[in-house]
């Protein structure tokens, strides 16, 4: 990890960081955190709470470097979590990616011949804050019901699910939907008794939510949607896309940017955006994985190694003036 730029170095200076990957591929601090401010100045006209919080999110880094092999590790940072945060976001998208493989790795040494099965579900959108809270709520409670019903029930062996909430530029109202990863035996596709079609997902999802329309349930067979990526991969990026995109509230119009925050965050207060289920669930238990949306977001990367003790301290700071993070040079 390249950690700032030594080049013509004045040591008596600072420099800009620069975090790059052993890929070569430079870390989006910068770019997060630009995006994390207007979200704070967003907070604070509406006068939230946690304003100040969010304002503090990630402002200063600390590295440890390895004094034998100069290699740099994130040490620590502190993150407000907030679920519209883009720093955040940026954070748990990756920490649920990695996650999701090691899960998936493992259900498929168990179940080898499990069938893997995408599944997005939604209902009709909703234009405030309130009506986004209440039917993430319903929706919540409508997916256990549909997990629990017999002719879905009987082939499941577990799944893993996240919840997106777009915006319709359009007409301002906010689509809620469901990403699920099912993971279901090889009987799965044998017979009737056993194949639900997409139709019948139709029916329960109604069923489940007590609706009086026909909602949307999307089934497909997991399969790759490039070369460069398995199957599963393609399916794991879906589901671990961010809760809410940023570009979302950060438009050119600032009125419309307030009002979208406001009722974003009313209606993703408190709302758990990720879970899993059935021996998905099990197995993240004992890989020991912390939870993604209110766990360790430092530590995010299979890059990062133990550090060692004899590591000495360098930290990035935000600087509110240049808009940048900056390094205190060595030496």
């Amino acid at each position: 990890m390249h950690l700032y730029n030594d080049n013509n170095i004045d040591h008596n200076q600072e420099s800009i960081l620069i975090d790059k990957t052993k890929k070569g591929n430079e870390r989006p601090w910068r770019e997060k955190k630009l995006a994390n401010v207007e979200y704070y100045e967003l907070l604070h006209i509406l006068d939230f709470k946690k304003t100040e919080r969010v304002k503090a999110c990630a402002e200063v880094l600390e590295y440890k470097v390895d004094k034998q092999t100069l290699e740099k590790n994130l040490f620590k940072v502190w993150f407000c979590k907030s679920p519209l945060c883009p720093m955040c976001n940026w954070r748990k998208t990756m920490k649920h990616g990695i996650q999701s493989q090691k899960i998936i790795a493992e259900v498929m040494k168990q179940k080898p011949k499990c069938r893997w099965l995408f599944l997005t579900l939604s209902v009709k959108n909703v234009y405030d804050g309130a009506d986004l809270d209440q039917s993430l709520k319903d929706m919540a409670q409508g997916f256990r019901r549909l997990m629990q019903y017999k002719k879905i029930k009987q082939n499941l062996i577990g799944f893993m699910r996240a919840t997106e909430v777009t915006v319709n530029d359009t007409d301002n109202s906010y689509n809620q939907h469901m990403h699920v990863l099912l993971c279901v035996e090889p009987m799965y596709f044998k017979n009737t008794e056993n194949y639900v079609t997409q139709k019948q997902w139709i029916a329960f999802w109604k069923k489940a939510m007590k609706l009086d329309y026909d909602p949307v349930a999307h089934i497909q067979i997991v399969r790759p949607k490039n070369k460069h990526k398995s199957d599963i991969e393609s399916a794991v990026a879906e589901t671990v896309k961010y809760p809410v995109k940023d570009t979302d509230y950060r438009t050119s119009d600032r009125e419309k940017n307030l009002q979208r925050v406001a009722d974003l965050e009313q209606g993703l207060y408190k709302k758990r955006l990720i879970s899993y289920g059935g021996l998905l669930k099990e197995i993240h238990k004992e890989l020991n994985l912390d939870n993604v949306e209110d766990g360790d977001l430092v530590h995010v990367d299979d890059e990062e190694k133990e550090i060692n003790e004899n590591a000495y301290s360098v930290v990035a700071y935000w600087n509110w003036e240049r808009a940048n993070y900056f390094v205190k040079n060595q030496g």
